[in-house]
């Protein structure tokens, strides 16, 4: 049994998706990431600046004007600041407050994804950033979305971490009772948990079948690997095989196997930033089973997302009710020990007493 609430629920110190890659360009955007107001952009030699959504002056968000060169205009009073967060113009006068600057924050760019450090920017080690690596390597295909989400971002690892649910939520397209009836096995390490599952000899959901290009009945051996990286990386190693081929035994040449990563930012304590992928290291060129198997996996994102947003509704409503746990809740149980201890780890101790 655990609170369903804390006073934040996301550690500063980390690395998150702030944004795919594609979306930054020559101009202002704006986006809020960890309770926090960034602005972001490209400079003329292609890299990108995040700077705090707010200016110096008067908290005007900084997003509401426009790019000088590479340099940030304050639509309000002309105030500029360069991609370091340095004001390097005031308007009516020759000397500028050496304070006159506003927060940047560390930026770098890795498989796909623009990756922001909201905490300390002297432990923005890029070498910690989740590996994703599926994402843009060549010897696997396919595409992603970055979907909005009105619930905590715990929420989202939660769902992930637990695919019973499959069985219920998506009984018509990736589950089966297969899935809830399965056995499974959790694992952890000191910032990545795993949950196991394989099921022998079952019916393929229609998701996998179509994946399979079954024409007719035939019987799979499905499996599931769930990787949790702190503090908010789920990769899965997904797929079906012919049964009784020898998946189970790593031989997977009669089957088909998706990685679908997923990187799961918090905007605010009850909104997320939901970026997924799902990649195939089959049938590289196919592009239309490029597009199906995206929409078909947005489409099931959409199922969660209704249970998900619902289930923060009623977060809201009963502020003082508690989750209780079962055993297929061990991965996300282990999700959420790693990322309570990270927010522990950056809070002072005085403050630590005093809760």
């Amino acid at each position: 049994m655990q609170s369903n609430h804390t006073n934040r629920s996301f550690p500063y110190n980390a690395w998150y998706v702030a944004a795919w890659d594609y979306e930054i360009k020559r101009a202002l955007m704006p986006r809020t990431i960890c309770g926090r107001k960034v602005v972001m952009y490209r400079t003329a030699s292609g890299e990108i600046a995040a700077l705090e959504d707010a200016c110096w002056h008067r908290l005007v968000p900084l997003s509401k004007g426009w790019l000088d060169g590479d340099q940030v205009v304050c639509g309000y009073h002309g105030l500029k600041f360069d991609p370091n967060g340095r004001c390097t113009f005031m308007p009516s006068q020759d000397t500028i407050n050496p304070s006159a600057r506003v927060r940047r924050y560390p930026v770098v760019e890795k498989y796909r994804f623009a990756w922001i450090w909201m905490g300390d920017p002297a432990l923005a080690d890029p070498a910690t950033i989740p590996d994703m690596h599926w994402v843009d390597d060549p010897a696997w295909a396919g595409e992603g979305k970055l979907t909005p989400l009105g619930c905590n971002y715990r929420l989202v690892v939660d769902n992930l971490m637990d695919l019973t649910h499959e069985s219920f939520v998506h009984r018509t397209s990736i589950g089966n009772s297969a899935v809830a009836e399965a056995p499974f096995e959790v694992t952890h390490g000191e910032r990545t948990a795993q949950v196991t599952r394989w099921m022998l000899n079952i019916d393929p959901p229609p998701f996998w079948a179509f994946q399979l290009g079954a024409t007719e009945p035939v019987k799979v051996d499905r499996w599931q690997y769930i990787n949790f990286e702190a503090p908010a990386a789920v990769v899965l190693d997904v797929g079906v095989a012919l049964a009784g081929t020898g998946a189970p035994q790593g031989d997977r040449s009669k089957g088909v196997n998706l990685r679908v990563c997923h990187f799961i930012t918090p905007e605010t304590e009850k909104r997320s930033h939901f970026f997924w992928v799902v990649r195939r290291n089959f049938k590289l060129t196919d592009q239309r089973l490029t597009t199906e198997t995206r929409d078909r996996n947005a489409a099931i994102i959409g199922e969660d997302e209704a249970v998900l947003e619902a289930q923060q509704v009623a977060m809201d409503e009963n502020p003082d009710a508690l989750f209780y746990n079962l055993n297929i809740d061990g991965g996300a149980m282990w999700a959420r020990r790693i990322q309570e201890g990270m927010i522990r780890d950056e809070t002072p101790a005085a403050l630590r007493a005093a809760e």
